[in-house]
């Protein structure tokens, strides 16, 4: 049984085309039975269906930004893993720029911490960060707060969910949580074969072998990340401090969390900065291009020697994390009305 901690709603769709109903598939918040118990536990947010489509409308709504004109959904697109697509900086209001990437949100639920710097701690508050940012929605929760109060469509929407036409931070806060928790990746063709249901080619499971040798240990298995961070090597001196801005320790200047590598083959490009367009400028990086610095990670401060094939082979290992399903999952598309 694939679910571990399930909340299940089946939905039919009447098909007015083929003249009869047919099941869609189940909404809720469950997951591979090889992955770990989540962070979040929804403690005082009781899952229900009508809190995850409010969470998903105010998703996907440029209302939330000063000049309504960008949405979450602006800089995290499902067709390319909920990441910003094929742009180092994302463009936010009066298309100002950010100075790093916009990572992939998938797998949130099982996050200790958010952000590249791990700046904010809790999913339940997590959209504040770039709600208030200047250059993202340049916002502030009263105002957000009183937009959506004046609006009729979201008024029935919170009392759909909650029961009153009251609107309050936290209620929208919580149904973004609501949300964000049930975009989950977990079937990739990796899982599959982890799961028994499909086998790698000769090449893949190669890349496998040497992805379990050489990247490891950073990018631990099932969830491809370790949720530490690390300098990896990009720098000698830094313009982004990462988590030494949090945590005002030079020992941590230059570090960044570890991203996820699942759907790492839609998601770029890489690293905080968005400098890298391909994997196998990445892969070179790893391999030539590590610069010392006083914060560089142990585990690759010698980098990792790659040949050529290896580089094809551990290619071919990532391009087995991306999940399809995901990109198409219906219950995770923009509403349209």
């Amino acid at each position: 049984m694939r679910f571990i901690f399930a909340f299940l709603t089946i939905s039919l769709l009447f098909s007015c085309s083929k003249n009869k109903i047919e099941k869609l598939k189940p909404w809720g918040f469950y997951y591979d039975s090889n992955f770990p118990a989540p962070v979040y536990t929804f403690q005082n947010n009781t899952v229900e269906y009508s809190r995850f489509l409010l969470g998903k409308e105010l998703f996907f709504d440029e209302l939330l930004s000063s000049d309504s004109t960008i949405s979450c959904a602006t800089c995290h697109e499902q067709a390319h893993g909920f990441a910003s697509h094929n742009t180092p900086f994302s463009a936010g209001v009066n298309n100002q720029l950010g100075t790093r990437n916009s990572p992939a949100i998938f797998n949130m639920a099982w996050n200790p911490s958010f952000m590249w710097d791990g700046g904010i701690n809790h999913i339940e508050v997590m959209p504040i960060g770039p709600i208030t940012n200047p250059v993202e929605m340049n916002e502030t929760m009263q105002n957000v707060v009183q937009k959506l109060q004046n609006s009729e469509k979201y008024r029935k929407l919170f009392k759909n969910a909650y029961g009153s036409e009251q609107i309050t931070d936290q209620k929208m806060l919580r149904a973004f949580a609501q949300f964000l928790s049930m975009i989950i990746s977990d079937k990739s063709k990796y899982d599959k074969v982890k799961r028994g249901e499909a086998t790698f080619t000769t090449q893949e499971q190669s890349g496998y072998n040497l992805f379990q040798a050489k990247c490891s240990q950073c990018h631990t298995e099932p969830l491809f990340t370790d949720y530490q961070y690390r300098n990896n090597g990009l720098d000698t001196s830094f313009a982004d401090l990462g988590r030494g801005l949090i945590t005002q320790n030079t020992a941590d200047y230059g570090k960044f969390k570890v991203p996820t590598l699942r759907n790492v083959e839609l998601s770029y490009p890489y690293m905080h900065d968005g400098r890298f367009f391909t994997l196998n400028q990445v892969l070179d990086h790893y391999a030539t291009g590590i610069v010392q610095s006083s914060t560089i990670d142990p585990l690759i401060q010698s980098g990792i020697p790659l040949t050529n094939t290896e580089k094809q082979q551990l290619i071919a290992f990532l391009k087995t994390l991306t999940d399809y399903e995901l990109m198409s999952n219906p219950w995770l598309m923009e509403p349209h009305h």
